[in-house]
This record gives structure tokens, C-alpha cells and sequence, in this order.
């Protein structure tokens, strides 16, 4: 069992917790007589209205240095890496050779020939192994480095619409101001008087700094935060708060949201492919096999059920008509599935056969029951569709 730095301040506090890998990770923080979809509720809507905490400790964090490391970047990611400069962020995709996407991550440009790669926490090793295999037998004359620091820092993320009222309070040597620290940017200085890299990055759609300390300072820094934070009712969440917020905006959860059969293209993310990079780029091949170019390819979309409060059963698989009678055609499956207290109704994200052109049709889920669930086929973005919160 693997531990963060904070892990006994969330044993105090009556977090639940859930395996992560090998890491206990707070899974939600009840109250006392709060069912879990009542503090569920609550992490959420205190987190979208003023400021919310998340221990974000076990992401993968890979180092990695050497003249080649920008070059390297490009070849293991979809998109490009050669023009991100010192002190910006950029969100990446990595794929298998067949096209699958297998892991993501924020990697940010801590020098000209210095980045710190994060990735998710079950993948971290994983990650670390594929960036070696593919120095050591494909590219062994690129110079380059990776170093695991996955437990050399403690992480905080803090999000909402008072973050930056409250790192403020804790933080005199970054100028906060949204035009000298923009959105996928990134700070050195210091919190609660602790050396800190603070990232202004967003995995809830809202204004968040994600803050990374040495994890020896983790708790003091955490708990300095909740002293602070107190007038702005800062909440701890946990991950399943986590997942909510995330499918709100449409994010998605590489080994949730997909399972070794999901191009970049069937996430809609064909943004974050770039084709016209100088040295291809592992999985490029792959993506523009035959197969993987078919127009009926099932594609990831939003769903939203005819009953605002009916929550459709994850893996649930989508049928074109309400009579269940088998066998019967499946056109697809939900891979996330919440009940949004914000929005006061459910959300689903799962994907349908060609599903990008069928956004308005009607699909139906049959559950073991005999009932069907009946849900409208929408955009995977449910809340701020153009992103302005997190820009604020």
C-alpha cells in the first residue's frame, strides 16, 4: 500500500477511500449522516461555487532531461512538443502502436531541455517502462533521461472561483494576475513559505492551481491551506467528486473512458493529432489503418436521460429501440456515468456507432429488470462549453 504525504490528515477528517494502484486515495469525504451521493452533492457544488481541495499526490511524475528531450516528446506523444516554452504547459495523448490511446498527461517545459511529464496514477510505471523501451530499441541516439519523482512531491490542486483569492493569501512571490499567469502555465515561488512549482492547469473546467511542494512539506502546506481557507469554505473532494466534475466538462479517464480499442479520433480529440510533424510519431500508422478510418466507428458522446434523475448503469449497452428483444443490435456502451448536482440532472458519456452524427437521436438501455432507459444523444460537454471559467 502506497501513501500520500496528507494521508493521515484524511484519516482524521473520515475520508473513505478507494485503491488507486497501489495508492489509497480519499474517495469521498462524508459527514456525519451524509449518504455518499449527499456528500457527493455537496464536494461538487462547493467546489463550482467557491473553492474545493483535491490530494492529487499519486499522479505519475516523470522527469525528463537531455538534449533530445523535445524531440523525444514529439515522437511519444499524437501532438506536437517542438515550440513549448519554458514556463507553458500542454496536454498530450500517447498511443500503442495499433492507434489506442493508453495513456494522457499534462507535461510542462520546466527549461529549454527540461520537462516534467505527469501521467495517471495507475499508469505511472507503465509509462515510465514504454518511454525506456523506446529509447533503448528504437531511438538509442536521442539523448535523453527519465527520472520517477512520482513521490518526491506532494500535490494539491485547488479549484473554483476563489482559488485564486485564496493562494493569493498564501503566496506573495507569483503574480497571480490571469494576464502574467495564464491558463496552461506554470510558476516557481513559494506556499505557506515552502518551495512550490505552482501549475495553473484544470481537470474540473474551473480556475485551479494545481501547487507541488517536497513532499516532507505536503501536510504543512495542506493544513496551511484549510487555516486560510476557512472564510472561503474550502472543501476537500475526493476522487469520485473528481470524476463528476471531470464528466461535467467532457474530460475523459484513459482506462474508463477507454479500453485499448479508442483511437484519438473516437474520443474527439482529433485535435491533439498532429499529422504534420517532422518524425512520425508512435501510433500514427496505426491510426490510418483501414479499420480504424471507418465512418461507423463507434465515437464518445454525451447522454442525457429522458429522466433527469435516472443514472444509466456504467457498461450498460445502447440498443436503437425501446421493445428488448433478443438478439438484439447493439450500437454501443456508457463508459462514465454520474448524478450532476450542479446541473440537477444525470450525465452520461459513452460512445455510439457513428455517434458524432447522431447527436438528437434517441438510444435505449435495457436493464436486467426488463425496464429501458431512455436517453437523448448530446455533446459530451455539459457545463461552460466554451471553456470560460477556467480562463477567468
Amino acid at each position: 500500500e502506497r501513501y500520500t504525504a496528507m494521508h493521515s490528515w484524511h484519516l482524521e477528517h473520515g475520508a473513505k477511500f478507494e485503491d488507486v494502484g497501489n495508492w489509497k486515495r480519499p474517495w469521498y469525504y462524508p459527514k456525519a449522516g451524509e449518504s455518499m451521493q449527499e456528500a457527493l452533492n455537496r464536494e461538487c457544488q462547493a467546489t463550482r461555487n467557491s473553492v474545493g481541495i483535491l490530494d492529487a499526490s499519486t499522479l505519475g511524475k516523470i522527469d525528463i532531461q537531455g538534449k533530445d528531450a523535445r524531440e523525444f516528446l514529439g515522437r511519444v506523444y499524437s501532438n506536437a512538443w517542438a515550440k513549448l516554452a519554458v514556463g507553458k504547459c500542454r496536454y498530450g495523448l500517447m498511443c500503442h502502436e495499433d492507434g489506442m490511446v493508453f495513456d494522457d498527461g499534462v507535461t510542462s517545459c520546466l527549461g529549454e531541455n527540461h520537462f516534467l511529464m505527469t501521467t495517471t496514477t495507475g499508469g505511472a510505471a507503465g509509462v515510465l517502462e514504454w518511454l525506456e523501451l523506446y529509447h533503448q530499441t528504437e531511438w538509442p541516439e536521442l539523448e535523453v533521461y527519465f527520472t520517477s519523482v512520482t513521490d518526491h512531491w506532494a500535490t494539491m490542486t485547488i479549484s473554483g472561483p476563489n482559488s485564486r483569492a485564496l493562494l493569493s493569501e498564501l503566496c506573495d512571490d507569483i503574480d497571480l494576475d490571469k494576464e502574467a499567469f495564464k491558463f496552461m502555465d506554470w510558476r516557481a515561488g513559494t506556499v505557506a513559505g515552502v518551495p512550490a512549482r505552482v501549475f495553473r492547469i484544470s481537470f474540473t473546467g474551473e480556475l485551479s492551481y494545481e501547487i507541488n511542494v517536497q513532499a516532507n512539506f505536503g501536510l504543512h502546506v495542506w493544513e496551511k491551506l484549510f487555516a486560510q481557507g476557512a472564510k472561503y469554505n474550502l472543501t476537500p473532494y475526493g476522487t469520485e467528486t473528481m470524476h463528476v466534475l471531470r464528466a461535467e466538462k467532457g474530460f475523459v479517464i484513459v482506462g474508463q473512458d477507454t479500453d485499448g480499442s479508442v483511437t484519438p479520433h473516437d474520443l474527439g480529440m482529433s485535435w491533439c493529432v498532429s499529422d504534420g510533424k517532422p518524425f512520425s510519431y508512435i501510433g500514427k500508422r496505426g491510426m490510418h489503418r483501414e479499420d480504424n478510418l471507418r465512418k461507423d466507428r463507434k465515437q464518445l458522446v454525451g447522454l442525457k436521460t429522458k429522466d433527469p434523475h435516472q443514472v444509466i448503469p456504467e457498461g450498460a449497452q445502447a440498443v436503437a429501440t425501446p421493445e428488448v428483444a433478443v438478439p438484439m443490435e447493439m450500437l454501443g456502451h456508457v463508459s462514465s456515468s454520474y448524478y450532476s448536482a450542479n446541473l440537477g440532472h444525470s450525465i452520461a458519456m459513452g460512445f455510439i456507432r457513428d455517434g458524432l452524427n447522431k447527436i438528437g437521436d434517441t438510444v435505449y438501455y435495457p436493464q436486467r429488470d426488463g425496464s429501458v432507459i431512455e436517453a437523448e444523444i448530446c455533446s459530451p460537454i455539459f457545463l461552460d462549453p466554451k471553456g470560460e471559467r477556467q480562463h477567468v
